[in-house]
């Protein structure tokens, strides 16, 4: 059968491949039968994600494949509980001869990463509050290198390079037209909230200049981005000295956000710009999980159950 290479969003069950792939996942696993180790993958490119086994692994594999490798693989496209998986006959990782780069293989924010630091920018500038103002400029620029690769999530919604920053700008650009239909509505708070919401994952997950998460950190595990968040806060008004009604407003809202108790947040939102961060939270995370997963819909198909809508069906209308 003749090998092809192909991006992970064309590859069809039966397919006999030859193709290089980032390692997003890799796990080192034995079976129930017959106790016998395999590597279990996921593999990314730019067109989206594929799980993938190598059984029988050789014992100088065990250890040497890590998250975030560029690697060559050979192998065939199966089914598995009606998902695509890879199965894997041959990997090695790529080497300079093969003339490929990471950053080719890893899906990234539609806008470059300046572009998009220039507009967040250009928000930061319209907050006229100069208490405000500084605590969201000190935020900002302490975590700003990271800010450039970094994703919004280890799966799900942004789980791409430069996803928190392209969720951050997106959620800015909703919360300015809803402010100009809803004059009440203080865009000082509302900006400096999106800007800082999420700004602590930063902190909660261990992610590589190519935006894939490893693993969530000590403190991620046990106090998660709410908290983080809070507690960044608390220190920047600290040193620069903010009002402590505006210190809690900022608080609250950073608490707030995710509203329900079962998803991190103690208290619900008791201002308005605080209700608004988390329904824009949650309109920019569901346009991006909805259209992430019709790219993959011929019209008039349904998607597999996707955990991140309610386990939702999603329909892709022929229109």
């Amino acid at each position: 059968m003749e090998l092809m290479s192909k991006k992970i969003s064309d590859l069809q069950v039966g397919d006999r491949v030859d193709c290089f792939f980032i390692i997003k996942r890799v796990d080192l696993k034995t079976t129930n039968s017959n106790d016998k180790k395999y590597l279990d993958f996921i593999f990314g490119d730019k067109s989206g994600e594929i799980s993938g086994k190598l059984w029988d692994v050789p014992k100088e594999l065990e250890t040497q494949l890590e998250e975030s490798d560029l690697v060559k693989v050979r192998g065939t496209v199966t089914s598995y509980m009606n998902n695509n998986q890879f199965k894997v006959d041959k990997i090695r990782k790529a080497e300079e001869v093969d003339g490929v780069s990471p950053e080719d293989f890893v899906e990234s924010a539609p806008m470059k990463n300046t572009q998009m630091v220039a507009e967040i920018e250009g928000f930061v500038r319209d907050i006229a509050d100069e208490e405000i103002q500084k605590v969201v400029e000190h935020a900002l620029a302490e975590k700003m290198e990271k800010l450039l690769y970094y994703p919004a999530a280890k799966r799900n919604h942004h789980a791409i390079r430069g996803g928190l920053l392209y969720h951050v700008l997106t959620m800015l650009k909703l919360g300015k037209q809803i402010a100009s239909v809803y004059p009440q509505v203080r865009t000082d708070l509302l900006y400096a909230g999106i800007i800082l919401h999420d700004l602590e994952k930063i902190n909660e997950m261990e992610a590589s200049e190519l935006g894939i998460v490893k693993e969530y950190t000590v403190e991620g595990n046990l106090l998660g981005h709410i908290t983080l968040g809070v507690k960044n806060v608390d220190r920047i008004c600290n040193q620069l000295e903010t009002s402590e009604e505006k210190r809690m407003l900022l608080q609250h809202m950073i608490l707030s956000h995710h509203y329900e108790p079962e998803y991190g947040s103690p208290v619900k939102p008791m201002f308005l710009e605080a209700e608004l961060l988390h329904h824009i939270d949650m309109i920019d995370a569901r346009i991006y999980d909805f259209t992430n997963v019709v790219k993959d819909l011929a019209p008039g198909e349904i998607s597999e159950s996707i955990f991140s809508l309610d386990r939702r069906r999603i329909y892709n209308p022929k229109l």
